[in-house]
Formats: structure tokens, sequence, C-alpha cells
């Protein structure tokens, strides 16, 4: 006689349900079994205006009744996703601002606009220094130390190919006349303003700002973080002294930081650099910056570079004809000239 009966054979496992399955411990319990996310439907919307070592610190309900900045770290499921200062993200967890809560940014929201810049121009690697500004404002000394125009023309390369509207201060005004130097951007009809190291034009600024997230950029020395504590009082970002023997500046501000104007708007302090790489850089959106030109550029052959060796420039052509001002060009290639061409 068989030890099963024949039910059994019908329904060997019948005496099992689910209920009996025994499940092992996952041996690496710190990853997820799935790559199904949470929608995070409650998460509330902030904009981070400073980055830490890991932590963000972020603004909910800007301009709102309920306005308060909040402490919080990037959640799992961004991966290799950058946080920067401007972004608007989402966040769940403890969210009410109280010390010693944080939260987790579990989603970055599309950017309106990213500066970046490359560590040279061979590097095709983009550095992502702040998102969702739409105005830069470009601060450069009359003297000590002695104006860049090539770092200057890097300046406005990458403001134009973020989208980014480029004004420029002259600092220490007092120590040296400035129009040479401004007379390289005549044709860019750059919003230029001065100002002297005992009288900045704090008022003017403050109303041209209002409104707008400005993000400042500057060579080391300049006078960037003092310009930025006299539009934000309070500010307290750090400054330093030039160099007398090299004429460099030394780096002050470690960070970039968002700071509320009273006017309204923000101004996006960042820290100073001696070169701005480009190999990121679409040339294309350079020439878009002279709608002129751009037009005309729509006749050129494929691939032309509008350099002085390009051959059948219709933008040079132009130009001999006397359609468009030598001048004009010129400033074009110069900052075309940045990326290396």
């Amino acid at each position: 006689m068989s030890w099963w009966s024949d039910d059994d054979v019908d329904e060997p496992y019948g005496e099992y349900d689910e209920s009996a399955v025994r499940s092992r411990p996952n041996p690496k319990g710190n990853r997820p079994r799935t790559k199904i996310r949470p929608e995070h439907a409650n998460a509330q919307e902030g904009r981070v205006i400073t980055v830490d070592r890991g932590r963000y610190g972020v603004v909910i309900d800007e301009g709102g009744a309920d306005e308060r900045t909040v402490t919080a770290a990037r959640a799992r499921e961004l991966g290799k996703k950058a946080i920067v200062t401007g972004d608007v993200v989402d966040l769940v967890g403890d969210t009410s601002g109280e010390p010693g809560s944080l939260a987790r940014a579990v989603r970055v929201r599309e950017r309106e606009t990213l500066l970046r810049r490359s560590a040279d121009d061979t590097d095709e690697v983009e550095r992502v220094i702040v998102a969702n500004a739409d105005q830069m404002l470009i601060v450069v000394a009359a003297a000590n130390p002695e104006p860049r125009q090539r770092l200057v023309d890097r300046y406005l390369v990458a403001a134009f190919d973020a989208g980014i509207r480029p004004l420029v201060v002259v600092t220490k005004t007092d120590l040296a006349d400035p129009a040479e130097f401004l007379s390289n951007f005549s044709d860019l009809d750059l919003e230029v303003y001065l100002s002297r190291q005992d009288d900045p034009p704090v008022d003017e600024l403050r109303e041209r700002l209002a409104g707008h997230r400005t993000v400042a950029v500057g060579h080391s020395g300049v006078g960037k973080s003092t310009l930025v504590n006299a539009l934000v009082p309070g500010a307290d970002r750090a400054t330093g002294r030039v160099n007398e023997v090299t004429g460099r500046g030394r780096h002050t501000s470690s960070s970039t930081v968002s700071l509320r104007l009273p006017t309204g708007g923000w101004i996006i302090d960042t820290p100073g650099v001696r070169s701005f790489g480009l190999g990121h850089v679409d040339r294309g959106n350079v020439l878009r910056a002279f709608t002129d030109l751009a037009a005309i550029a729509e006749g050129c052959p494929r691939g032309c570079t509008h350099m002085p060796d390009s051959p059948d420039c219709a933008i040079e052509e132009a130009v001999e004809r006397g359609e468009i001002a030598r001048h004009r060009l010129d400033s074009a290639q110069r900052l075309l000239a940045a990326l290396g061409a």
C-alpha cells in the first residue's frame, strides 16, 4: 500500500497556503527590492538657497504667509541627480523648519535656466553653478586687480548660452577710469553700473535686481562680496584683499548662496574664480545674442564658424557690402574665439 492517498496525488501541496511561506531577510537590507517609487503626491515645493555638505537650505511658501526655511537631505530615488542653489525641489518628511528637523528632497523640478562652466575648454563635463537665474551680474574692478577682458567675454558667452541676461558692474572706479575697458563691449548693448569704493550704486542696483534671481560672478578680489554685503544688510559675506605683489585676489566666498534683497528678488553670490571653461557651450547660442547677425548667418554654409578665415560666410559678405558694421562682427568673433574657434 502506498504511503500517499489519491487525494494527495491530485493536490500534493493542498495543505499549504501563502502564510506557510518563510521569507528570508534581505542580506542587503539597505537596497530596495523594487524600482517602483512612491509618487509623493503630498510633497511640498521649495527653492534651494544654500548647499552645504549634503544638506540643503530650502525656502517653502516663498513670499507667502507661512514662509519658512527647512533643512533637507537628498532622497535615494534622486540617484546621481545634482541639486544646486536655485533648484526648485519637492520635499517630504519633516518640513516644519523646527530646529533639528530634516526633510527629504525627492524631486528636482524642470530648470528654466542653468549656468554652467567646465574645468577648461577641452573638458565637456559641466560644473553646474546655479539653476533658474534670469540675470547675471558680472562684477569687474577698474583696477586692483586689473580688469580682464577675456574673462568677461567668457562670462558673457556663458550667460548667452544659458539664456540669462548679463549686467556689468565696474567697481573701484575711484582708482581708474574704466572707459577704455568698457569700449570693448560697446556693441553688446550691456547695462553698465559704475561703483566707487566709498559710493556703491546700492539704490540703483536694488531697483534693477528687484523681482529677479540674479547670479553675481567675478574674479577674486574685484569687490563682489563687498557689493553683495552693501545690497543685502546682514549678509556678512567674507571679503578679502588683493595681493600687492601678484595682483590677485584671495578666494573669500567658498560657497554659493541665495540672499533676499530688501526690494524683493534674490542675489546669488558665488565664489570668485580665475578661469571659466566653456567646453560645454553651444556656439549657436553665442551668435543668437547678436540678433541681427544671427538672421544673416542663416545664409552661411553648413559648419561656418563666422570667423575671419571662414569661407563664404554670409555675415562677412554683409560687412563687405556695408550692410553690417565691421566692429559689430568683430565683437561677435571675439566671443566666438573664446570658445577656441
